[in-house]
């Protein structure tokens, strides 16, 4: 790789992003599927792609045992600052299997060092079929549940575990647009739940990153960078698409291409002033297993050529 010249970006507000990478960015949507690349040649590419910072993604897909998991990521230089789990908060019925997830997810990552837990909300169509499983929209007791048990699980996490939860925006669920995440924003705790700016998903629920980002630059607690092609997300919404088939369509493109604007965006973040984890992800489950390690290299060059990362 070329080295980067430092003298491009010496303003230190971008020292305080640290670019990292999640099974995602290498087609992994679940702990397990044929579809997907195996988890030890994942890691390995992904060191050899130069990442060493990792947020985990499904849990179950690499190593759950605290020792191990600390082992493999050791041997190939990365640090945990991460872990995901999905977990339904709006359904009374469903708040024992999510605590037990998460409490699983709690104590592995606080046992490896991390410092993040990323609630991904399930999907309202299946992620396989597109067939709807939900509604699409959360009102009176199902919506209090949401936010009481959203509040419930960030305190949770914090108390016992030393983690800060953060709400990730995703199509095809109950917080994927603007309308959503200010709805979200004004009835959590900030002290207990923070935000994952997923760049790609803001893309896809019609936002804007850049107004998000100055509006609530004290919710911003880590980020998921990434790009939408804007005229499939349009397509997708227009005859009302199953995000699956956005996928599959090649919605989730690598940056520069697509939106949003890279290199506003990185300013933006930079003008938080704030330490932020920067994790490189691309939805491409089900993709060619050699397509993911000379896209993440390129993406990786360009990044560090905005001033996110250096080579």
């Amino acid at each position: 790789m070329t080295q980067i010249d430092k003298s491009r970006n010496p303003d230190p507000r971008y020292n305080k992003l640290t670019v990292g990478v999640c099974p995602d960015q290498w087609g992994v949507w679940f702990p397990e599927d044929p579809l997907q690349i195996p988890w030890e040649k994942a890691l390995d590419e992904m060191a050899e792609a130069g990442f060493s910072v990792m947020e985990t993604g499904p849990f179950g897909y690499f190593p759950t045992d605290p020792k191990r998991l600390s082992e493999e990521m050791a041997k190939r230089g990365f640090r945990v600052v991460a872990g995901t789990a999905w977990g339904v908060l709006h359904q009374e019925d469903a708040w024992a299997a999510t605590e037990e997830l998460f409490r699983r997810v709690g104590e592995t990552h606080a046992a490896v060092g991390a410092e993040y837990v990323v609630h991904l909300p399930p999907m309202f169509r299946d992620e396989h079929t597109g067939d709807f499983t939900d509604v699409r929209h959360l009102d009176g007791a199902a919506w209090d549940l949401y936010v009481n048990n959203a509040n419930r699980l960030g305190k949770m996490m914090k108390d016992d575990y030393g983690l800060k939860l953060v709400l990730h925006p995703h199509g095809d669920s109950h917080i994927e647009t603007r309308d959503d995440i200010d709805r979200i924003f004004q009835a959590t705790d900030p002290e207990y739940v923070g935000f994952c700016l997923d760049t790609g998903h803001i893309v896809y629920g019609m936002g804007d990153n850049i107004d998000l980002i100055r509006t609530y630059p004290d919710r911003i607690s880590y980020v998921h960078i990434k790009a939408m092609d804007p005229a499939i997300v349009k397509q997708a919404h227009d005859e009302d698409w199953p995000f699956v088939k956005a996928v599959k369509a090649g919605c989730s493109v690598p940056p520069p291409e697509g939106e949003p604007d890279m290199p506003s965006l990185v300013e933006a973040l930079a003008d938080l002033d704030k330490e932020l984890y920067v994790i490189c992800e691309q939805d491409m489950y089900g993709c060619d297993p050699s397509y993911p390690l000379p896209n993440a290299i390129k993406v990786r060059e360009y990044l560090a050529s905005i001033g996110l990362g250096q080579l």
